[in-house]
């Protein structure tokens, strides 16, 4: 038995700063709820974590790209419905112009309703949606996924082409009105072609942001896996370092204890 060097206290004194690293360890985990309270904890976890983090924020910003861009189809696609509405009720005043039998005062009432009707789709083309023009020849890219995947909206030029010639169009006979209804209906056909795309668009939008939100999920799913802490085994563990921390206190006071009986059998010489 020595007495300068006291091997069983040093051993103990070593289980029991471990025992507390681990019980301390333990207390982070469950505190913050991640098993990645420090880098070392589990640097290659981490860093699939930090990847993972990353392409979830990517989807879901990607995915308010989309939210956004069905808006702004939404939106469009409404001011179309009501243009449609204008062009049907234009259609009806140029065949109702026609008829032999009004006056020419009922002839200058139908074609000032026109005129007008026709004015409201003039200015429904200069419409915008946040700063952006609802109906222009320059098509729209939007972002679907945290990488380089686009889709492309079309531009619809509601100021030009049959639109604005059915817009601008007026009767004084029934010769011009048969002109006039003419190219309201051929405005008509036009309309149906582009909200045809425009509903085509919003599908596929919609569609992309279905994917990319089962993709966010999903990842954050995986994530989960490897940051978040299992509270029931964590738990587990927490007591049992708590033990260990308690008996290891009480070894290391034994082990303190052990060079006084040296002391005795001194006393007893």
């Amino acid at each position: 038995m020595v007495i300068n060097t006291n091997i069983s206290a040093l051993t103990a004194a070593n289980d029991l700063n471990q025992s507390n690293s681990m019980l301390n360890a333990s207390l982070a985990r469950l505190s913050t709820g991640s098993q990645l309270t420090t880098a070392s904890s589990n640097p290659a976890g981490l860093a699939e974590s930090i990847s993972l983090i990353a392409e979830i924020g990517q989807t879901n910003a990607a995915n308010d790209n989309v939210s956004n861009a069905t808006s702004f189809l939404q939106t469009q696609d409404g001011y179309l419905q009501q243009v449609g509405t204008a062009l049907d009720q234009m259609a009806s005043l140029a065949v109702q112009a026609q008829d032999g039998t009004i006056s020419s005062s009922q002839l200058a009432d139908y074609n000032a309703e026109f005129t007008a009707l026709g004015a409201y789709i003039t200015d429904t083309a200069k419409k915008g949606f946040n700063g952006v023009s609802l109906f222009s020849s320059s098509s729209l890219g939007v972002t679907t996924d945290g990488e380089t995947g686009s889709y492309v909206i079309s531009g619809i030029q509601l100021g030009a082409g049959t639109y604005s010639t059915a817009a601008s169009a007026t009767f004084t006979s029934s010769t011009t009105a048969a002109t006039a209804l003419t190219d309201v209906t051929a405005a008509i056909a036009q309309l149906g072609t582009d909200r045809a795309a425009v509903g085509a668009a919003e599908e596929r939008l919609q569609y992309t942001s279905q994917a990319l939100s089962v993709l966010s999920t999903n990842l954050t799913a995986a994530n989960s896996q490897i940051s978040d802490v299992d509270v029931a085994t964590e738990s587990t563990n927490f007591a049992k370092y708590q033990i260990l921390v308690q008996s290891g206190t009480a070894m290391l006071s034994q082990a303190n204890q052990n060079p006084g009986n040296v002391l005795k059998l001194i006393q007893n010489l």
